[in-house]
């Protein structure tokens, strides 16, 4: 008799989860994934990836759709995923213009008219000058831009007043001298100045230069991080992403990491938000996230819920400290 209730009990449970899971919510229409950045840098790159894995694998029955919109350093793109109240089909990538675009501009957006998803990962900041530069290290380069004139030595980067121009200030500092700061769309065109040799540094993120790193057009020179990348595999015939040293240890003080994150509009539901949660927990088992994950040397942390809330609060902060230690905020 007992064992008869266990079985209608247990029968009955496995009933409920089974109309539950069948009714849990998922996207009716394509997603719009939003980029608000241009072509070809890093948030490009991975929402680009991120549209043909799932697609690959059928993780949506729905596709995703990636739209760039970079105007207004990125503004344009929040500001529609803001408008999109309550719209469950429009997701956004993020980069540090998140926090950098609304406080240079002072357009009228905050992170927290969003619903945060997921942290996917954290990218890495790399100094790189061109391969036939004489700069073999980070501490000749320093060297070389504390001896020139002011403005002698020419930065790319990607937008104004946004976490290359930030860093490029951090090098400043370190130099004591004025660095001419260039800005360009995105990180591939960046990529391309540095390659072409109408810069002399960059400070693009490893996805964005491993290519014309492994061609031989470009080297690196240290990562701002607080440590050496843990990737061992070796890039080109010499080298792996573990083998560059830290800035700091080179006497530029400067580590920086950036969010790679997803955001929904506001006002959606809960149930919607753990759909893209479980998306992308499913995307990051698959041996393809894995590769990217190496190939763009990122630090592979993962959070949602509080615990991403809270450390996009947190790095909100910092933004706003180094903004203000650089003079971008906009009075």
């Amino acid at each position: 008799m007992k064992l008869t209730k266990i079985a209608v009990a247990l029968g009955t449970s496995l009933a409920f989860f089974a109309v539950s899971a069948a009714h849990a919510w998922e996207p009716t229409k394509p997603v719009e994934f939003v980029v608000p950045a241009g072509t070809g840098g890093g948030a490009d790159q991975m929402a680009r990836f991120l549209q043909g894995v799932i697609a690959k694998h059928n993780l949506m029955k729905q596709p995703l759709v990636v739209v760039n919109k970079s105007g207004g350093a990125g503004a344009e793109g929040f500001l529609q995923v803001k408008g999109a109240k309550g719209d469950p089909h429009r997701i956004i990538i993020t980069l540090s213009n998140l926090f950098t675009t609304p406080l240079a501009t002072a357009v009228p957006f905050n992170w927290r008219d969003l619903t945060p998803v997921s942290m996917l990962a954290l990218d890495e900041f790399v100094l790189w000058v061109n391969a036939d530069s004489p700069y073999k290290t980070a501490k000749e380069y320093l060297a070389a831009i504390k001896a020139a004139p002011d403005n002698k030595f020419k930065m790319a980067g990607t937008g104004s007043k946004q976490e290359d121009q930030i860093i490029t200030v951090m090098m400043q500092k370190a130099a004591g001298k004025k660095i001419t700061y260039i800005p360009f769309k995105g990180g591939g065109d960046v990529a391309v100045q540095l390659v072409g040799k109408h810069v002399d540094s960059t400070v693009n993120n490893p996805i964005e230069a491993e290519a014309h790193w492994r061609g031989g057009k470009l080297r690196p020179l240290c990562v701002m991080d607080a440590k050496p990348l843990p990737y061992t595999a070796k890039v080109t015939d010499k080298q792996s992403w573990a083998d560059i040293p830290t800035c700091k240890s080179a006497g530029i003080d400067a580590e920086y990491v950036m969010l790679r994150g997803i955001f929904m509009g506001p006002d959606v539901a809960p149930d919607q938000v753990s759909y893209y949660v479980d998306l992308f927990k499913k995307v990051r088992e698959l041996p393809e996230w894995k590769e990217f994950m190496a190939k763009g040397a990122f630090n592979q942390s993962f959070m949602s819920g509080k615990e991403y809330t809270d450390w996009v609060a947190k790095n909100e902060a910092l933004h706003i400290g180094l903004m203000k230690d650089a003079g971008f905020i906009a009075k």
